[in-house]
């Protein structure tokens, strides 16, 4: 799996919800880790993959070398908390660039597991912030569109240098 670096259409594009829960589903999800923890991520959405559908990964587990990844299928916010937590974003569809974006500091996330159960969980702090954050791919949107017009602009310049620069 390789990531898809902006600025890229792909990236704009609005996820398809899954429908069907089979072992090509759970291989996904499992190559999604595998992709994120090599590239050092806490979270990946499956459209910075090239694969539109609404799959996201996450682990913002401490750094002790304990995993606790969590995989969410057709992930929905359902409720935010009026209380808001700024965090300095990166994303890894956005190498070396980050910017200050303020977010609800709790969520409560409606998903289904690999087995197409419902599941509801919330979420605060940074998990919060990243699950937002990988939820707003699911949507087509980046975390640069939360920032003012100016910074976007200057943050998709210099991908558009890193781009050319580290063309295969």
């Amino acid at each position: 799996m390789e990531i898809i670096i902006a600025p890229d259409s792909r990236l704009n594009q609005v996820s398809k919800k899954v429908e069907i829960f089979d072992n090509t589903v759970i291989s996904i999800l499992n190559q999604m880790l595998e992709c994120m923890y090599n590239n050092k991520g806490i979270g990946l959405a499956a459209p910075q993959v090239g694969i539109l559908k609404r799959l996201v990964v996450v682990d913002c587990s401490d750094k002790n070398n304990i995993k606790k990844p969590i995989k969410l299928i057709n992930p929905e916010i359902i409720k935010s908390s009026s209380e808001i937590s700024e965090f300095e974003e990166g994303c890894l569809s956005l190498p070396t660039q980050y910017a200050k974006v303020k977010r609800p500091a709790e969520i409560t996330v409606k998903f289904q597991n690999i087995e197409g159960i419902y599941c509801e969980e919330s979420f605060s702090g940074i998990e919060a912030t990243c699950i937002q954050h990988e939820v707003d791919h699911l949507d087509g949107k980046l975390f640069v569109d939360h920032v003012s017009k100016l910074k976007k602009n200057i943050i998709l310049k210099k991908l558009i240098k890193f781009k050319k620069k580290n063309k295969k």
